[in-house]
């Protein structure tokens, strides 16, 4: 019973000293952000590798999603009233409001999370930031704001594209499986589905994205024991934001509900 205790003892304060180093982390970022020159070109480098380099698997994920539910949905009303129907309608909402951001931002975790992990905590292991504050060099302006931005600039447009792009997977699967016509289907889109709607999706992107970032770059720039410990860095910081990416989705959600968006 003794054990017990002192383990949950133990596990309580490492995850509480976690928090705190966490929160010093982002306190740190945050005063760099706004009292340093921006670093620019090291800002789009990241934005290139976050962003672009994902792009393919994102647009993948999203164009066979928007196809997959187009058929489950058609098929389903099909059984139900003999004619598919709101096929546009249904695949729309679920990608705009729920599917799109959190794919996209499980793609993102998974890829570039793991990159940015992988990248600070090589770092950290060989002494290469002990060496930037040897140099004068602060590691949150140069590795973490750049870092940060990035993630918040690419995940929101990367979630608009994976949108577009599952609702012409769906508009293609609706076309030439369930007879729809093309006039049709985006009809219904364009109906049912309001700028109010979209934006629901979008604003949750700013919070995974900020997630995704603050995980990452602390796995990193926490990690411990030579090439083994960046392994084990990099594993956790991808399991942890995509569990975190879904529990944020629901919290998010309902506070965006509440305030009418």
């Amino acid at each position: 019973m003794k054990n017990i205790v002192g383990r949950i003892g133990k596990n309580f304060l490492d995850f509480s000293g976690a928090l705190g180093s966490a929160f010093l982390m982002f306190k740190s970022v945050l005063f760099w952000a706004f009292r340093s020159k921006p670093e620019l070109s090291e800002t789009a480098r990241q934005s290139v590798k976050i962003g672009v380099d994902s792009f393919v698997v994102t647009a993948l994920t999203s164009f066979f999603t928007g196809m997959v539910l187009a058929l489950q949905m058609g098929q389903t009303t099909r059984n139900l009233f003999n004619e598919p129907l709101y096929v546009g309608t249904i695949v729309s909402f679920a990608l705009v409001k729920e599917l799109g951001p959190v794919l996209t931002s499980i793609v993102v975790a998974g890829r570039a999370g793991a990159v940015v992990t992988a990248e600070i905590g090589t770092m950290k292991v060989t002494e290469q930031i002990d060496a930037l504050y040897t140099l004068g060099t602060n590691p949150s302006r140069y590795l973490l704001v750049p870092r940060f931005a990035a993630f918040l600039l690419t995940l929101p447009v990367l979630t608009i594209f994976a949108d577009f792009i599952g609702i012409a997977g769906g508009c293609l699967v609706g076309s030439s499986q369930l007879s729809i016509p093309a006039a049709m289907y985006f009809d219904d889109v364009l109906t049912y589905l309001s700028f109010k709607d979209v934006m629901h999706g979008y604003v949750k992107t700013y919070f995974f994205a900020f997630m995704i970032a603050m995980v990452s770059c602390y796995k990193g720039m926490n990690t411990k024991g030579g090439a083994e410990g960046v392994g084990k860095s990099t594993t956790e910081a991808v399991v942890l934001s995509m569990v975190l990416v879904l529990v944020l989705d629901y919290f998010v959600s309902s506070m965006l509900v509440a305030v009418g968006l």
